[in-house]
């Protein structure tokens, strides 16, 4: 059996600007943070010749063509396992809920299936593959960032090109910053699933017909991606919480369902208690929020969510990215 992992991540600054609609023609740039709270795939030799797979349902197939689970069925495809297979997936978070966890998802099936047939896939290649099964397969609305992070892990800064091809760099941060920046982020479940697709293809439409300055938006979120690198870079993490609440004025006007009045109101809640900016994860409408707050506003601000009903999440910056936690394969 194997046992494959990849984490979920945060977007820092210039999420967004991977989506197809804005980097095809003016190029993307955003600065992605991986979380140690993953995706599990375990892969085990099933003794029948059929297919069992495990996630919120449970598939018993006599052949690929028959599985309902569009990235099981096309992983399987792409690997050419097509049969004795026992496939489960766990995760740390709920699905749809801003944290990438579909591609996290991708990039560890497909991890694990490669060790299953004895082959070491470095992270490049498992973040273009989840990309051909999710963007170029099964046509979803979404960009490249979730592969790249769940692949590579760490905190990096993503170039993604016109041509497709995307560049990833390990943001330099001294070790107390990244403690500081683990620190002073606070996170919360909104309670609220949503398909990342309804919000991504009302904010595609948007950006390909510049509806009310879309695409000046998206150039000062890219800005924004890259003022946040140098700000991590400096360690002037205060800057950070600033920036935080300019992306979110600015992302939230990109499609009609990226926030609501609930969200509004949590979200002016946890200005009032101190929390210099934040905003939601993902494509917005609901998932968990992220706030930046200075030490001496921690506690008011956690307890004021808190109080609100929404519930916090604990978690440290995961810099392995996607690896085979376990391996019980014999070697004959």
């Amino acid at each position: 059996m194997i046992v494959s992992r990849a984490p979920v991540r945060f977007s820092l600054g210039g999420g967004g600007t991977d989506l197809p609609s804005y980097c095809r023609d003016h190029g993307g740039f955003l600065v992605a943070a991986a979380i140690d709270k993953f995706i599990f795939v375990c892969v085990a030799k099933r003794f029948y010749e059929n297919l069992r797979l495990a996630y919120s349902k449970t598939e018993v197939v006599d052949s690929v063509d028959k599985v309902e689970h569009p990235i099981f069925r096309a992983a399987l495809r792409l690997t050419k396992l097509e049969k004795g297979l026992e496939l489960h997936s766990l995760a740390d978070v709920p699905a749809n809920s801003g944290l990438g966890s579909s591609s996290s998802f991708t990039v560890a099936l497909l991890n694990g299936l490669h060790a299953f047939k004895r082959e070491s896939v470095p992270a490049a290649q498992l973040a273009e593959e989840a990309c051909q099964i999710e963007i170029d397969q099964l046509k979803e609305p979404i960009g490249k960032q979730d592969q790249y992070i769940a692949a590579f892990g760490g905190i990096s800064a993503l170039t993604f090109h016109p041509d497709g091809r995307v560049d990833v760099e390990r943001v330099p941060m001294k070790e107390e910053i990244i403690d500081a920046l683990e620190s002073n982020l606070l996170i919360f479940y909104s309670g609220v699933e949503r398909p990342a697709s309804v919000v991504l293809s009302e904010q595609g439409k948007t950006i390909t017909e510049n509806k009310d300055g879309a695409l000046a938006r998206m150039h000062r979120i890219k800005e924004l991606g890259y003022e946040t690198r140098r700000i991590l870079m400096s360690g002037n993490l205060d800057a950070y919480g600033e920036l935080l609440h300019e992306h979110w004025t600015n992302k939230r006007k990109l499609a009609s369902k990226m926030t609501d009045s609930a969200i509004d109101e949590h979200y002016d809640e946890a200005r009032k208690a101190g929390a210099l900016g934040g905003k939601l994860m993902g494509a917005g409408g609901g998932g968990f929020f992220m706030f930046y707050t200075r030490p001496a506003d921690k506690r008011r601000v956690y307890e004021t969510l808190l109080s609100r009903g929404l519930r916090p999440l604990r978690f440290h910056f995961d810099f392995d990215g996607a690896r085979i936690a376990a391996n019980f394969l014999r070697s004959s």
